[in-house]
């Protein structure tokens, strides 16, 4: 199994214990640990694609957060988040361009369609679709509301 994210997170470790960086440190350890533990509960080594789940699931909560601290006029936290949240899309693929993002829900609204399906059970076969093709190269959020709103 070639995995290139758990080197790659390893050696960045290692990087910020020698740079002496102890937030981006933090943040990485905190992503080691998820990691582990993903491992230890399926009891199976993690494939690039299950790391990047890992990472997107970790950046979401940041960006939630994000919203939860700015609302509550807790700027300095939400600036720490923000930088966790910068850390971590490091390990995440390169964004897809927008064009890319509407061509992809374009395909998969087209495909649903074509099987019969309308309404509410479309929306989540087109996410689903959707999410297949931009693993972790776009905001899945903001792309469900922009299913959401052409279907």
């Amino acid at each position: 199994m070639s995995n290139s994210l758990k080197p790659q997170l390893a050696d960045a470790v290692k990087a910020a214990m020698r740079a002496k960086d102890s937030a981006r440190l933090g943040t990485l350890r905190l992503l080691q640990a998820a990691i582990k533990q993903k491992e230890v509960d399926d009891q199976r080594e993690l494939s690039d694609a299950d790391i990047t789940a890992i990472i997107e699931k970790q950046v979401k909560q940041r960006r939630e957060s994000i919203a939860a601290f700015e609302q509550a006029g807790r700027t300095e936290t939400a600036e720490q988040e923000k930088a966790e949240m910068a850390v971590l899309q490091e390990f995440l693929p390169q964004a897809a361009a927008p064009e890319e993002v509407e061509a992809a829900i374009a395909a998969a609204i087209a495909e649903v369609q074509g099987q019969g399906v309308s309404g509410a059970p479309a929306m989540g076969k087109v996410m689903a679709i959707v999410k297949a093709a931009l693993a972790g190269r776009a905001d899945m959020s903001a792309v469900s509301a922009q299913v959401k709103a052409r279907l």
